[in-house]
């Protein structure tokens, strides 16, 4: 179920980006894949897979509580949470990232939610 919520191109760029992290590089991502709760105000917007485990993603994470922030979420996880109307988390199939992942974390607190 973890797969259906990336695509195999899209866990390459993961992982990419999470080796790049992991090796110290200062980068500023775009997010690679949106997830959402289509039941629900949580979404994730993802820019990096940890090389280690495979399932553990790093990226701007707003839970519709008006706090986004960076922060790690496990792909495993994200594919248990079922919404108020029994809805799955979803990914974006139309996502295509407009900015570098600093930018979207900078507009998300401004405006207390990911406007994007």
């Amino acid at each position: 179920m973890t797969q259906s919520l990336i695509t195999a191109e899209q866990r390459v760029q993961l992982l990419a980006v999470g080796e790049a992290r992991a090796a110290g590089q200062g980068i500023d991502p775009v997010p690679v894949v949106r997830l959402f709760t289509p039941d629900a105000h949580a979404t994730w917007l993802l820019a990096a897979l940890d090389p280690t485990d495979g399932d553990t993603a790093w990226g701007l994470i707003d839970l519709g509580i008006g706090l986004p922030a960076l922060g790690t979420v496990k792909l495993s996880d994200l594919a248990s949470i079922v919404g108020p109307r029994q809805q799955s988390v979803m990914r974006d199939r139309y996502f295509l990232a407009a900015r570098p992942l600093s930018e979207y974390v900078r507009l998300a607190q401004e405006n207390g939610s990911i406007t994007d």
